[in-house]
């Protein structure tokens, strides 16, 4: 049995499933008579080399689980037999090997077996399959314990719910105030494999110690109210409504959302995060964005570029082109990005004198104070999500994290997609991971007016209340107003137009430019493998005149752009008939009367 994901023509992420038959006849469970009188004492149980031990391990297994459903069953006891079974798994697994080696082959240490196969989570057996780390149809044949525990996966049922126009001067002012500035994973070898004598057993017990462990560790996690879940289903496409979630989550968008996140990606079991931990560290996250009571860069912003990240990485590919690691950092530098922002500008900070200005020497002042903030949080043993990372693993995490974030300081906006596009004119570019990811960032930060009309006119109102406001604080300081944020002498739809004419279309454009040049050649391998398959090959366009076409990503942003574009150009011209209409009844210039 094989699974992988693939991407079907609507973009969304499914799990595939390629079944077999498997011709066994398993034995009934047991019924809840029998486990009511089941006694858990762990000191007279058969050796764990027995015939009888794997059926008292699967029924002790079956109760443990029903006991877990209802809250019953105590810390210590349900560890004995836990490790109970385990030991085992274990004998059955030594019993079967220890005959068929040469004295030659080493033999892998029974407790490393089974401790790689209880803490992979089903996530991760049935995770996206990378072209680089795929295997020929021998090689798979071989990898007995991996087949295994694929279908053992299976039998989980729980596991399917895994150009430019024209600009007004103040337009220009503003553009060009804010956008300028003036380790290698062990692999089995293939000559170990590992059979079961009784596969029977062996497979029932394997899936309840997963089953165990899975209800274990969530029992300890935050639940996901019926709403958030609701929400959650469409995840995956562009124009997510973080709104929604916000509302169904009370409040909460980055705690559900950042945590389905790094779930979905199987970071909290690959980097052994603990699940209070990320609990924690989540709602200390959500309450700094919640501090200075912003009406734009609040948790509902995070939340939204945290989901805008997810559909770059996930539906164009981008994942299949980064470690796990670095997917780690990707996702927590969306969610901490504007981490206890001040609601007002960088500039605002330069211009007012700020302890954070000072403190950051007038550079990148809310983006350094975001990451030192967020790491400082970290340091906390209660939120300390990085707390099993090595060293090596912690340093390039940080790197990578404080390059993305300062690479959404507007300032250095045209200088990096300059340098971007220099870069992918080359005749063979090489692009630099943490550079593909800052502007995948940068972009996805800047990203609503992209998005559909309904989400992208509310941020642009919620931004412009937050403009004003701090318009009204430069009042109240006597400072000059900063471009848009004069309440009183603001053109709103001339200013989205010119942010999308120079902004975010030429940003989209070369950030889709990267994304081609980069998954390009992933795509060509998963195209000859799938084309093998009978499959259809994903996210290309194709010519009849071209025999080979280029690799195409699906941009859903472009047409949200024009059609955002165009409402706005609509606006703009009523807004303009309505000021001539006032200036000529405030000048008085309508036509005298004849007497």
């Amino acid at each position: 049995m094989r699974r992988q994901i693939s991407m079907p023509e609507q973009g969304a992420l499914t799990i595939v499933r390629r079944s077999s038959s498997r011709g066994k006849t398993e034995s009934s469970p047991p019924t809840d008579e029998q486990l009511d009188q089941l006694d858990l004492d762990t000191e007279h149980l058969p050796a764990v080399d027995t015939p009888d031990a794997c059926d008292k391990a699967a029924l002790r297994l079956r109760y443990l689980l029903r006991q877990l459903n209802r809250g019953e069953i105590p810390a210590e006891t349900l560890q004995k037999n836990l490790q109970y079974a385990a030991k085992v798994l274990e004998a059955v697994y030594i019993d079967e090997t220890k005959d068929r080696r040469g004295p030659e082959q080493p033999r892998m240490q029974p407790a490393t077996l089974h401790m790689r196969r209880l803490r992979t989570p089903c996530w991760a057996r049935c995770s996206v399959e990378k072209p680089n780390e795929a295997k020929p149809a021998v090689a798979r044949q071989q990898s007995a314990p991996t087949l295994v525990f694929r279908r053992l996966a299976d039998e989980d049922d729980e596991l399917s719910e895994v150009q430019p126009d024209a600009v007004p001067p103040e337009v220009r002012e503003w553009l060009a105030s804010t956008f300028t500035r003036q380790l290698a994973t062990a692999k089995r070898k293939s000559d170990e494999k590992p059979k079961f004598r009784s596969v029977a057993h062996a497979i029932r017990a394997g899936i309840f110690v997963d089953r165990i462990y899975r209800r274990v560790t969530n029992t300890a996690l935050m639940q996901f109210p019926q709403d958030v879940v609701r929400v959650l289903k469409t995840l995956d496409e562009w124009s997510f409504d973080v709104f929604a979630l916000h509302d169904a989550s009370a409040g909460q968008p980055v705690k559900y959302l950042g945590y389905e996140l790094l779930n979905r990606y199987g970071m909290i079991h690959k980097f052994k995060v603990p699940p209070t931990i990320l609990e924690n560290f989540l709602s200390r996250i959500e309450e700094g964005y919640c501090k200075f009571h912003n009406p734009y860069h609040n948790n509902l912003h995070a939340a939204d570029v945290a989901q805008t990240v997810h559909y770059m990485l996930c539906q164009t590919g981008l994942m299949n082109w980064l470690s796990d690691l670095e997917i780690f950092a990707t996702l927590v530098a969306a969610v901490i990005h504007d981490f206890e922002h001040t609601g007002t500008t960088n500039n605002f900070h330069v211009m007012s004198g700020s302890d954070t200005a000072l403190l950051y020497n007038d550079r990148a002042v809310l983006e350094n104070h975001h990451i030192s903030a967020a790491f400082r949080l970290i340091r906390d043993e209660e939120c300390n999500i990085l707390q099993n990372l090595s060293r090596d693993e912690f340093r390039e995490f940080r790197t990578l994290v404080i390059d993305m974030v300062l690479a959404t300081d507007m300032s250095f906006h045209f200088q990096q997609l300059k340098n971007m596009r220099s870069l992918l004119t080359l005749a063979e570019p090489t692009v630099d991971k943490s550079k593909a990811v800052s502007l995948v960032l940068h972009c996805c930060d800047i990203s609503h007016p992209a998005k559909r009309w309904d989400l992208h006119h509310r941020w642009t109102m919620s931004l412009l209340d937050e403009f004003f406001l701090q318009g009204d604080k430069e009042r109240e300081l006597g400072l000059p107003f900063s471009p848009l944020c004069d309440r009183n002498n603001t053109l709103v739809a001339e200013s989205q137009i010119g942010f999308i004419d120079f902004i975010v279309e030429p940003s989209m454009g070369v950030c889709a430019d990267m994304l081609e040049c980069i998954l390009g050649p992933l795509h060509s391998s998963t195209k000859n493998s799938s084309s093998s398959a009978g499959q259809e090959p994903i996210n290309e366009e194709s010519t009849g005149a071209e025999p080979i076409s280029k690799f195409k990503i699906k941009k859903p942003w472009v047409a949200c752009l024009t059609d955002n574009k165009k409402i706005w150009k609509e606006q703009a011209a009523k807004d303009a008939e309505a000021r001539a209409k006032l200036e000529e009844e405030t000048n008085g210039t309508s036509p005298p009367t004849e007497e």
